[in-house]
């Protein structure tokens, strides 16, 4: 498989260490060294009181990255894919503790945001969006599967669309089973035309290639981490305006390789 170029309007990233793309950028063009630090969850400020109060963490993480991705612009009329690797850890924890206690009657609000399409859900509370959303899992391959889904998306229907991918961490003892260290997502708002302020272009191709580590040993520990951030490798080709193709890790032995050519333009 291999795609026709597709444009990139804007993205966000927050991880440990990586507030956001501005802050970001620096260190993917080691400029500046990372530092360990907690991830930045923003307030879910979009959302109507009442909503907000039970927004979860991979809610707000969500919401942060395809905000910041779209800069501002109306999200209302954008299709959206989100994909992550396990959703709410924190509500699958609670709701695994009230099944193993004698009471087990669930809260229909603790049900309804254990479920994996939550963040869809509250996305389109956010932004009144009525535009198509996908909502995917593929364990560690999340990133790579929410990826060829946009590509074909776009491929068939044209237009512009947002993928959002993210992870959150599991308390103890499912966090032993699944050792996320915290919650970091990637966002990308992806056109088949041009914006005044696009990035760049990116093409894609399914190749066995291995995948490419990060050259900072921290970063790469980030990428493998998070399978949200397996496209770490990516985002320091756009913060470097590099043009050489990554290779980024999908489902064995398939591999996407991504190709990222800046705009002529320069951008802050």
């Amino acid at each position: 498989m291999s795609s026709d170029k597709l444009w990139l309007h804007g993205l966000a990233v927050i991880a440990p260490g990586l507030p956001d793309w501005a802050q970001a950028a620096p260190v993917l063009r080691g400029e500046q060294a990372w530092v360990q630090a907690p991830s930045v969850l923003p307030p879910a400020e979009a959302l109507p009181a009442a909503e907000r109060r039970r927004a979860s963490r991979t809610v707000r993480v969500a919401l942060a990255l395809g905000l910041g991705a779209l800069k501002g612009h109306d999200a209302s009329d954008i299709a959206t894919v989100f994909t992550s690797s396990g959703a709410d850890g924190h509500n699958c924890h609670a709701l695994c503790e009230q099944l193993a206690g004698e009471d087990r009657a669930i809260s229909p609000t603790r049900f309804h945001n254990s479920v994996h399409n939550a963040a869809a859900g509250y996305w389109g509370i956010a932004t009144r969006s009525m535009a198509p959303s996908q909502v995917l899992c593929a364990h560690d391959a999340s990133f790579g599967a929410g990826w060829i889904d946009a590509l074909g998306q776009l491929a068939c229907d044209g237009g512009e669309l947002l993928l959002v991918a993210y992870d959150s961490e599991y308390p103890e003892p499912l966090h032993s089973c699944r050792p996320m260290p915290d919650a970091a997502g990637v966002a990308f708002w992806l056109g088949r035309e041009p914006r005044g302020h696009s990035l760049g272009t990116l093409r894609t191709a399914v190749v066995p290639d291995a995948p490419e580590a990060m050259s900072q040993a921290p970063l790469d520990a980030l990428r493998t981490d998070f399978p949200a951030l397996r496209c770490l490798p990516l985002l320091e080709r756009i913060a470097r305006r590099d043009e050489r193709p990554v290779v980024i890790d999908y489902l064995t032995p398939q591999r996407l390789r991504v190709q990222f050519t800046p705009a002529d333009h320069d951008h802050p």
